[in-house]
């Protein structure tokens, strides 16, 4: 099985690692187009992959080719593809849906819509994963083995992937946002930068796992921190009082917006 990616961006970057250090797929059978020639050499002499010459070149040698390009950049490369019959095309575009991508290439081809987020990058990540109707369940399958190199994957229909982009996707944004902010806050009260992260950090790291871990909700897990009268309370009266929950509700549906419309 060869994999061609068109695009070498970080998610590309990353998917290939993961896809290599799991064993799933060897260098050998990675296959790599980018425009940006600097770039591509250097992926081929530091990850040992083959450079391909074109969009369509990467077509032609690979069994799946996967779309990793930005959403703007998508229609001209589906003017490149020919859609070539019994390959999987598996797009990681955000916005791009099923339709647009069957558009260019072809009503009757195989397309698999997905969408994993940067945490890819360090093993840590989740990818959507939403198929067309002419993806043969093995299929399915394969493509889903081999993005569980990077972190868990979930089949979704694809009127549920704009939503979830907005909370698994570009959400990663939104953390690192609260990281910063908060390690601000202690740098205010003395703590240096440095340090004031790794507590934040390990603090939002720990959080998750105790909500993915216990499966209590996140509701009760807050209240379990929060003792009467005490300082956490106190902080989470303040967050209330102005706006947490219905800023971060805004912004995710500002996320849902912005990719309905791309």
């Amino acid at each position: 099985m060869t994999i061609g990616f068109i695009g070498g961006g970080n998610m590309a970057s990353a998917l290939i690692s993961g896809f290599m250090s799991s064993g799933k797929v060897s260098a050998d059978n990675i296959i790599v187009f980018d425009t940006d020639a600097e770039k591509l050499s250097a992926m081929a002499e530091n990850m040992g992959i083959s450079p391909a010459s074109s969009a369509s070149d990467t077509e032609c040698r690979a069994d799946i080719i996967v779309l990793a390009v930005k959403p703007n950049v998508m229609p001209f490369v589906l003017k490149e593809l020919s859609g070539t019959d019994g390959k999987i095309y598996v797009s990681i575009a955000a916005g791009i849906t099923l339709d647009t991508l069957e558009g260019g290439i072809g009503s009757g081809k195989k397309i698999i819509r997905t969408m994993p987020n940067t945490p890819a990058l360090v093993g840590c990540g989740i990818t959507v994963i939403t198929p067309n109707k002419n993806i043969a369940p093995d299929e399915l399958s394969t493509v889903e083995e081999l993005f569980k190199a990077v972190g868990e994957t979930v089949i979704l229909d694809e009127k549920y992937i704009n939503p979830a982009i907005a909370l698994h996707s570009s959400s990663p944004a939104y953390i690192y946002m609260l990281i910063d902010a908060m390690a601000d806050g202690g740098v205010k009260y003395g703590i240096p930068k440095t340090l004031a992260l790794k507590l934040v950090a390990k603090a939002v790291e720990g959080s998750a796992r105790m909500v993915l871990e216990t499966g209590e909700h996140p509701e009760k897990l807050k209240d379990n921190v929060c003792s009467p009268g005490g300082t956490t309370i106190a902080a989470v009266c303040e967050l209330e009082r102005c706006g947490f929950k219905s800023s971060v509700q805004s912004a995710i549906d500002a996320c849902v917006y912005k990719a309905n419309n791309m």
